[in-house]
């Protein structure tokens, strides 16, 4: 499926200006959502043991993820970048405040969260090739085709727990929430965050 297509709206510009007036966050917080996507693979490791095929897509995926994190290490040494806490967004816990709290729902609203995610992820770093420096831009060139990867498994295998009606429905919902946090105005500038509103940028 085509991500841009799949997702109901595309990133502010303004976003992207933040992200220029601000790379040493943009990359400590992509080096965070690359742990925390290795992380939520994993864990629905844990959680589903008993479903085989998903286990060796998401140990795949997570191996992938883990990959991506330890490239984004390594560029960020490379500029002299600290790995430093930053608070994490608002974007994805709000995505996960309407997850269902039984099964197999439970897991079906899991996954499509994920493959949203990694949609935006994935046209973030479309919006931001043309616009970086060589050595960014060929770092999130070549992660484009594993992200658009990502978000496919995981819509797969939503869409595989349950009926099609069903599924439509609750992909709709998702990207509702999903467009509101990416089109209104955020406090706080980070790789998922949303339209900047007040920015402390950097030179």
């Amino acid at each position: 499926m085509n991500i841009i297509d799949f997702l109901l709206c595309e990133t502010p510009p303004e976003w992207v200006q933040a992200a220029l007036a601000n790379l040493d966050t943009l990359l400590i917080d992509h080096a965070n959502c690359e742990k925390k996507a290795a992380g939520a693979a994993l864990n629905l490791t844990y959680k589903y043991v008993d479903r085989r095929p998903m286990l060796l897509r998401l140990s795949k995926l997570a191996r992938e993820e883990l990959r991506h994190f330890e490239q984004v290490l390594a560029l960020m040494a490379r500029r002299d970048i600290d790995y430093v806490h930053v608070s994490p967004s608002r974007y994805a816990s709000a995505l996960r405040k309407s997850v269902r709290t039984f099964e197999p729902a439970r897991l079906t609203d899991i996954l499509i969260v994920n493959a949203i995610v990694e949609a935006r992820s994935c046209e973030r770093f479309g919006c931001l090739i043309d616009v970086l420096d060589d050595e960014l831009s060929d770092f999130y060139r070549s992660l484009l085709k594993s992200e658009a990867r990502h978000f496919n498994v995981y819509l797969e295998m939503a869409r595989d727990l349950c009926a099609d009606d069903r599924f439509e429905a609750r992909v709709a919902h998702f990207l509702d929430v999903e467009r509101e946090l990416v089109e209104t105005p955020d406090s706080d500038f980070r790789f998922h965050s949303g339209k900047p509103q007040s920015v402390a940028f950097r030179d």
